[in-house]
């Protein structure tokens, strides 16, 4: 009979300890801070064939002699249309 008193003892300490280790892994993870937020891929840069500024690929305006930061550029440095 007190083995099985003090079977019961141990389980249910072992059931305490885990329970108390359990909430202090669950309170460790609320004050962990947020993980950081990726980093962007790189962008792709060129240069403006007219004054050489560097922009996004995906900003510059594509002519027939090269890539140029904006539509005036492209005026300026592309011949006329025929």
């Amino acid at each position: 009979m007190k083995y099985l008193l003090v079977l019961v003892v141990v389980l249910v300490a072992v059931h305490i300890w885990r329970k108390n280790r359990r909430e202090a892994l669950e309170e460790e993870a609320r004050q962990r801070p947020p993980a950081p937020r990726p980093v962007p891929a790189p962008v792709a840069m060129v240069a403006c064939r007219h004054c050489g500024t560097h922009l996004p690929r995906a900003d510059a305006v594509e002519g027939t002699l090269g890539l140029y930061c904006s539509a005036e550029h492209h005026r300026l440095n592309e011949p006329a249309p025929r």
